[in-house]
């Protein structure tokens, strides 16, 4: 613990959308916080209102090459987290996972601290257990076009747990589902985030399929304050933890939802499944509730308010076109 007993806390991929809600967070918690980030998908403008913190320190770093800093914890969110931006570089995904998982697990070693591993849902590939129980060991194509991230997220979850039988290593690995807010890049892919935009301009709100796969939709809040009981949990829970929101929708109820909500008049239209799309994700989150006293609280249409808001001013201010994916 550093000499003032301010806890420094290490964020990789803290100018992303969730990092930099985590970084907010964390310096509300009175800590000091270093935002590391390669600016591949992260972008200045989600942490300009820290920058003048004097408990908030930004360095530009790709956490496939080490990293020698002095800090308590780390908080390791570095991957690009959308298809769109997963498999622009898929070589570069697999190391950022892989590599950046055995650069922090280094310096975690090193500095004798607790480190956090911001896992996936993906690890449970197309699953065949419904709801994901974090026994169930997945159903992934190793070799497939998401299997970039789907196998590098895996693989980062054996290196935290070899390192933590090994060197006796303090880890925490929270599986995420997926998660919207404010901060959400509008051309990421993610399905909450094009609908939005696209609703917003009147363009046509594209659907994959036919509109009945799930997904389980949980607002950012929450997963931070899933984040903050974890990491202050006791050694004892390593995890893996589900942290998403149990309630289950259907793509086109999420479609017709945000069209509502937005007063748009965009039509729904359908196209091909992509490849290794999963059917329905719905995360078990018991050992979250049990374990760490978790539940979300924030309603899918009161999250879906507060982010078509924010794209709403987002979008008074730039133009995009999006390319859906789930």
């Amino acid at each position: 613990m550093s000499q003032n007993m301010r806890k420094r806390s290490l964020v990789t991929g803290g100018a992303g959308f969730l990092g930099s809600h985590l970084c907010s967070r964390l310096l509300q918690e009175g800590h000091d916080v270093l935002c590391i980030d390669n600016f591949f998908t992260g972008t200045k403008d989600n942490i300009l209102h820290l920058m003048d913190n004097p408990h908030f320190e930004l360095m530009r770093h790709d956490v496939t090459f080490p990293l020698y800093v002095e800090v308590d914890e780390i908080y390791n969110l570095a991957c690009p987290a959308s298809p769109v931006h997963y498999q622009h570089d898929p070589v570069q995904t697999t190391k950022t996972s892989v590599h950046g998982a055995i650069n922090m697990l280094g310096l975690a070693k090193r500095i004798k601290g607790r480190i956090l591993q911001a896992s996936t849902s993906e690890i449970y590939g197309d699953p065949q257990m419904h709801p994901q129980h974090e026994s169930y060991w997945g159903y992934v194509n190793p070799i497939g076009v998401r299997s970039c991230y789907d196998e590098g997220k895996r693989c980062a979850e054996t290196l935290f747990f070899d390192y933590h039988r090994q060197h006796g290593l303090n880890i925490k690995v929270a599986r995420i589902f997926n998660t919207y807010g404010p901060r959400m890049h509008p051309n990421d892919g993610r399905v909450v985030s094009n609908f939005i935009v696209q609703a917003l301009k009147g363009n046509p709100i594209t659907i994959y399929g036919n509109g009945d796969q799930t997904r389980s939709f949980c607002y950012v809040d929450d997963i931070i304050e899933g984040f903050i009981r974890f990491m202050d949990s006791s050694d004892e829970l390593t995890g893996p933890v589900n942290l998403g929101n149990p309630g289950e929708f259907t793509i086109k109820a999420l479609a017709e939802r945000i069209l509502a909500l937005t007063g748009s008049h965009s039509r729904l239209i359908y196209t091909s499944l992509p490849s290794d799309d999963p059917t329905r994700r719905r995360p078990d989150i018991t050992l979250a509730e049990e374990k760490l006293g978790w539940t979300p609280k924030i309603s899918l249409d009161k999250g879906l308010e507060r982010t078509i808001a924010y794209f709403d001013t987002l979008l008074g201010n730039a133009d995009y076109s999006v390319t859906t994916s789930t």
